[in-house]
């Protein structure tokens, strides 16, 4: 037998309403690069006395990125005191997202996450994991206690890992969806020399779901969001790790993310994927409590479709969430991976950013276990290096090479809610949106040795059409073909190059890319299917057909 009415007994418990509220508009029903899914120019100071806060201006904040990408290796080394902790040996490969936040740096130290609870509120966690299975959190009394009774009087029998909001029960596999199981092992994949090596590694995690186990499409209730943040704050965790979002505000969610706050829980939320202006909810609740968090790809440049900081300054981070290698379930299948006989997927999202930031508090936590949400948050902020964002006023050639990311693969439209007058960085940015590469369109090892001109010539002409419907005349007027010759070309050579790299690590046969071994060739081709398109843009302003 389990609890009964788990939402009214936990919300009526901390003095909410249980009114049922819609499903949340989840970035995981969407397709992740896809899924569920700032702070101000001030910071707070903690007198260590008291524990006020007051705050100093230290304009580092940004509307674009917040206070910039995490770094690992500042944040712990002042966790303990210190300043920063020296650079080591990167590691390289698949692990290149702790190397951009220097997390290898505070390993190096010792601080791994040891004795903290993570708790990763999501579908589930495949517990069973070859690279989780020994880092998942046990609930001691529950453990040791009698089957069919609640040992530790908590109000949930038999919850030995975790609770099923979802579907009130104590079962927090992760069936199918495959979302919190790769969160999982970005926060807390064992370090066992093969697989995926979490941020803090020697970490607890605490399995809480919150979506049901509906195919293809999981939901999640904001009450069952809610009921999570509760359990794992009364339950031993220490970071709360949410990447999931609405575009529409709960005040359910924020008194739960308040709550956690005041209980010494620091909450970690994904910004959203819609290339936004500003972050979703809950993250845009991060001015009071918590941290928002948007991604950035291998070379510390903004995703095209990270939800920004916005103009209200919260505590925004930015981590790794482009081609973020991580476990899933065997046999992980539908709106999160695409069905799959491995237990590794590489996947793109805010929500693979988030439990980066998840990690890297837990190595705080590790190295100094007294800190408190404020003091964390200030450390974080502080420590973070904004990553390198292009100011343009105007577009001209070397403006182009800032688009590159949008000229392959990506064919999916997407509707744009802004209308564009003029560039500047936060438009830069929106003009990424269409094109970033979603790993299940990357050419697979079936089909690639098929591409020939036509296929390129198709994602140039996809991003093509795209971006110039953003561009207005006062811009554009002084394009030429030679300008447009150029955006072709690198569209062409990025193409090329990303090609190029399944080839080498996919081993496949050199024959197989003949099509490719000529790059001059292939480039005269596109180009002259351009021609027309060209001559038509010549001298005047661009304009979307």
């Amino acid at each position: 037998m389990f609890a009964n009415d788990t939402s009214d007994k936990l919300l009526a418990h901390n003095g909410l309403s249980s009114t049922y509220l819609p499903s949340t508009d989840t970035f995981h029903t969407q397709d992740d690069y896809s899924l569920r899914f700032g702070r101000s120019s001030y910071v707070t100071k903690v007198d260590s006395s008291d524990g006020t806060a007051t705050t100093t201006s230290v304009g580092k904040y940004s509307p674009i990125n917040g206070y910039g990408t995490i770094n690992a290796a500042a944040a712990v080394a002042r966790a303990t005191g210190q300043n920063t902790f020296a650079d080591v040996p990167k590691l390289g490969g698949n692990n290149w997202g702790a190397d951009l936040i220097k997390a290898p740096a505070a390993w190096a130290k010792g601080y791994t996450g040891k004795d903290v609870v993570v708790a990763v509120i999501d579908t589930g966690v495949d517990y069973n994991h070859e690279d989780l299975k020994n880092n998942i959190w046990k609930n001691p009394l529950e453990a040791l206690g009698k089957k069919n009774f609640d040992d530790d009087n908590n109000g949930y029998i038999d919850d030995v890992q975790g609770w099923n909001f979802g579907n009130n029960n104590n079962n927090t596999l992760d069936k199918w969806d495959g979302h919190g199981t790769h969160v999982t092992g970005i926060v807390g994949g064992e370090k066992n020399n093969y697989g995926v090596t979490g941020i803090a590694y020697d970490t607890k995690i605490m399995p809480v779901k919150v979506f049901d186990d509906a195919y293809p499409k999981t939901t999640a209730s904001i009450p069952s969001i809610v009921n999570g943040i509760y359990y794992a704050t009364d339950n031993g965790a220490k970071v709360i790790n949410l990447s999931l979002g609405s575009l529409s505000p709960s005040s359910l969610e924020k008194s739960a993310i308040d709550y956690a706050a005041s209980k010494g829980v620091t909450v970690v939320m994904a910004a959203g994927n819609d290339s936004r202006p500003e972050p979703r909810y809950p993250a845009r609740y991060a001015y009071n409590s918590g941290i928002a968090v948007g991604a950035v790809d291998r070379n510390n440049d903004l995703a095209y479709f990270s939800n920004r900081a916005g103009n209200n300054e919260i505590n925004y981070l930015t981590a790794p969430g482009v081609d973020i290698y991580s476990s899933i379930p065997p046999g992980a299948t539908e709106s999160f991976t695409g069905k799959s006989s491995e237990q590794y997927a590489i996947k793109s999202g805010t929500s693979m950013a988030a439990p980066y930031v998840a990690g890297v508090v837990a190595l705080m936590l590790s190295a100094n276990p007294s800190l408190t949400p404020k003091q964390i948050s200030q450390i974080i902020t502080e420590t973070a290096g904004n990553s390198t964002q292009t100011t343009v006023s105007s577009l001209n050639n070397s403006d182009v090479g800032s688009l590159r990311n949008q000229a392959f693969t990506q064919t999916r439209e997407y509707p744009i809610s802004e209308t564009i007058s003029g560039l500047n960085n936060s438009d830069v940015d929106s003009l990424k949106e269409p094109g970033l590469t979603r790993t299940r369109e990357y050419p697979t090892l079936q089909i690639t040795s098929r591409i020939n001109n036509y296929d390129v010539s198709y994602f140039v002409n996809k991003a093509f059409a795209k971006d110039t419907k953003y561009l207005t005349s006062g811009i554009t007027s002084s394009w030429n073909n030679s300008d447009i010759d150029s955006l072709v070309e690198r569209a062409i050579a990025q193409t090329t190059k990303h090609v190029t790299s399944v080839k080498d690590n996919d081993e496949l046969a050199p024959q197989s890319w003949s099509q490719f071994q000529d790059h001059d060739k292939n480039l005269s081709s596109i180009n002259k299917q351009f021609k027309a398109k060209n001559t038509k843009f010549k001298n005047k302003a661009l304009s979307y057909a």
